[in-house]
């Protein structure tokens, strides 16, 4: 008994162990793909990917469902870093706001979130006035049954908003 408890705890790190991650992606991008696909973040992943840093896309077929995949759980949950690319449309798809809650739950401990505020003004994000107020007043409304969602997303836009970004207006 004793032989096997060895066996098994060898191949477990111990909470002192000192371990490095292994990482499927360097990158995870989160973007509203028909607000910046085919332009900022084209370019963002070009030169990414030209730096030799690993950076996970979606793919624009995956924008049809209304629930993020598995898959697309399993990126964000083995990226190392995300950004998160907010532009006009971010808040209006459902979708994206899904995946800025589970980036949240998944890096923020870490400090591995970096907003980047395209062509949009970041206490606009923060205060989800203009185009961020139409796009809730639309899920409050679709959504009414389930409420709930629409607060943990208006949250998540809040927390991504408050942390230290880049602003596309003064880069």
């Amino acid at each position: 008994m004793a032989l096997s408890t060895q066996r098994t705890s060898a191949f477990l790190p111990s909470a002192d162990q000192s371990v490095p991650r292994q990482w499927n992606h360097d990158v995870f991008l989160s973007f509203r793909g028909v607000d910046t696909r085919n332009s900022f973040v084209s370019h963002l992943y070009h030169e990414l990917q030209h730096m030799g840093i690993k950076t996970f896309k979606d793919d624009p077929k995956l924008e049809r469902g209304t629930t993020i995949s598995s898959e697309l759980f399993s990126a964000i949950q083995d990226s190392r870093l995300a950004i998160v690319v907010l532009s006009q449309n971010y808040a209006s798809s459902s979708w994206c706001l899904e995946e800025l809650t589970k980036i949240l739950q998944c890096m923020k401990s870490k400090g591995t979130v970096l907003p980047v505020f395209y062509n949009v003004d970041p206490s606009n994000v923060r205060k989800q006035s203009g185009s961020f107020a139409r796009a809730f007043a639309k899920h409050e409304k679709m959504f009414r049954e389930d409420i709930e969602k629409v607060k943990r997303w208006r949250a998540a836009l809040t927390e991504v908003a408050n942390l230290s970004g880049l602003d596309s207006k003064n880069e």
